[in-house]
């Protein structure tokens, strides 16, 4: 049987005593706490987080239906208790497993408590599905990403058509609607333009460095000030590329760190 904890909310401690009494004889309840009005339950249930609120609803600074509005998504699962049964339409409004009217009988409230483990069993599958869906769609988003991230690129090199590794790219620089790709082997025109390029590639292995030119980092040997203390990127080829003012941040932070 799972132990539930119970917060006892009513604003007369001989009531609190009673429910203190009947919870201890029944079996996978832990009595959590107390509280004798509005403000000091929401902090209990902050402080204590119990999985159930035997919740009165006539109380100094408020009602049980403020406790369940100010403690918000952090509620328990609430059990009303109170001496007027009027109250029970609203009180089911709130998501109540039970409307328990005064004065309660062990008996009744071990069939309110045992609606309250079945209730919260649910919330937790609830949960649960939730937690992997959300997991099995972030994993389905990162494989859909790293399946159109650029191994290779296919380039036309005078009558053929060759395959440059992304590893083997140092850089690549905005040509119009197009860009030069910039490799080990050569310089290539490539039929993409650089945001849409940038949107593909791993950063962790590429950096925008400007509008016009994105570089693989591993190719950066170092980061030269030059007139009027424009950065430039230096290349192992030797190539400089000057780093454009909105992107100085990003190099700093990219290359210049760590």
């Amino acid at each position: 049987m799972t132990e539930i904890s119970v917060l006892i909310v009513d604003d007369e401690p001989i009531a609190r005593r009673r429910m203190a009494r009947m919870l201890a004889a029944i079996e996978g309840v832990t009595h959590a706490g107390e509280a004798g009005d509005v403000p000091q339950a929401v902090e209990k249930i902050a402080a204590l987080s119990p999985d159930v609120l035997l919740l009165d609803i006539l109380m100094p600074g408020g009602s049980g239906f403020d406790v369940l509005e100010q403690a918000g998504s952090a509620a328990p699962v609430p059990i009303f208790v109170t001496a007027f049964d009027h109250h029970a339409i609203r009180a089911f409004e709130y998501n109540a497993v039970d409307y328990l009217t005064k004065p309660v009988t062990p008996e009744r409230l071990r069939q309110a408590l045992d609606r309250a483990r079945e209730a919260i069993a649910a919330r937790q599958n609830r949960d649960t599905v939730a937690e992997l869906r959300e997991t099995v769609a972030a994993l389905r988003k990162a494989l859909r990403e790293q399946a159109t991230r650029p191994t290779q690129f296919w380039v036309k090199s005078r009558r053929e058509t060759i395959r440059i590794p992304a590893e083997k790219v140092l850089r690549f620089q905005a040509d119009g609607d197009y860009v030069q790709m910039h490799a080990e082997q050569g310089s290539f025109l490539y039929n993409e333009s650089l945001s849409g390029l940038e949107r593909r590639l791993p950063q962790e292995d590429f950096l925008r460095v400007s509008r016009s030119a994105i570089v693989r980092r591993d190719q950066v040997v170092r980061v030269k000030r030059g007139p009027l203390g424009v950065l430039h990127v230096v290349l192992r080829d030797e190539s400089e590329i000057k780093v454009g003012r909105t992107y100085l941040r990003v190099v700093r932070d990219g290359l210049m760190q760590g």
